[in-house]
């Protein structure tokens, strides 16, 4: 049975890999076209492409996103939303699937790899982790991010989740960036996600629901420095006692 579980699992991972490579040539020139606008055109055009992409994409790997919370996102506010992080499905998932034009913060190398990086390059903030400049340079556009309207998408544990435990510590980063600028805080959990791309196996992968749940805002206003270790622990609290609930 284990055996023909991995057949299957290898046998998904090339359908998978081919559909996502078909839909990605279909994209790319469309994509291209749009990463020579302005801000926020470029952004804007971009999640009218994503988005579209996405709809056709999941349901044709037999991963269908069902998403839950959306009220919580009221009109004219825009969030930082903090999202569980366990798989590389997780950003095709989180870009298209937060409502609204967003962001998410990511490894400037993903902007480097020929073509694909073309996506980042529009719907990311793009840091060098191992340069303080552009740390600091990231943290500014963020803000000038937030500043245009836009939601901030950031995964506070940093990496992909490898333990058994439902989260990871937690940095900092998304929690100043949320006392610095005022905006509300609006935690995000993802099910599932890592049950398609189990970790540490190797060119394996197979079709799981995926679930995307919003919780209630936290605001921020009036929120000082010294608030941030309070702030980021009730966060990561309410998200691990809600994982917790929900995994039953």
């Amino acid at each position: 049975m284990i055996r023909l579980k991995n057949i299957l699992a290898r046998v998904y991972t090339v359908y998978g890999l081919s559909v996502f490579l078909i839909t990605f040539l279909v994209m790319l020139l469309p994509m291209w076209i749009v990463s020579l606008l302005p801000e926020p055109r470029r952004t804007r055009w971009f999640f009218v492409l994503a988005r579209g992409w996405m709809k056709v994409f999941m349901p044709l790997v037999f991963c269908p996103v069902r998403r839950k919370g959306l009220e919580y996102f009221e009109p004219g506010v825009n969030y930082i939303v903090v999202c569980n992080h366990n798989s590389l499905m997780d950003v095709p998932v989180t870009t298209p699937g937060v409502p609204g034009l967003n962001k998410t913060l990511a490894k400037i190398e993903m902007a480097r790899i020929p073509l694909f990086g073309i996506m980042y390059r529009i719907g990311s903030v793009l840091v060098d982790r191992q340069d303080e400049q552009s740390r600091r340079n990231s943290y500014e556009q963020m803000k000038e991010v937030l500043a245009m309207g836009m939601h901030m998408i950031l995964y506070p544990e940093g990496t992909r989740n490898k333990t058994g435990q439902p989260l990871k510590s937690f940095y900092d980063g998304a929690f100043s960036l949320a006392i610095d600028t005022q905006r509300p805080i609006m935690p995000a959990v993802l099910f599932h996600t890592r049950k398609i791309l189990p970790p540490g196996r190797i060119f394996y992968a197979l079709p799981h629901r995926i679930d995307f749940h919003f919780l209630p805002p936290i605001q921020t206003q009036g929120l000082g420095k010294d608030d941030m270790p309070a702030l980021k622990e009730r966060v990561f609290r309410i998200m691990w006692d809600y994982i917790e609930k929900v995994n039953g």
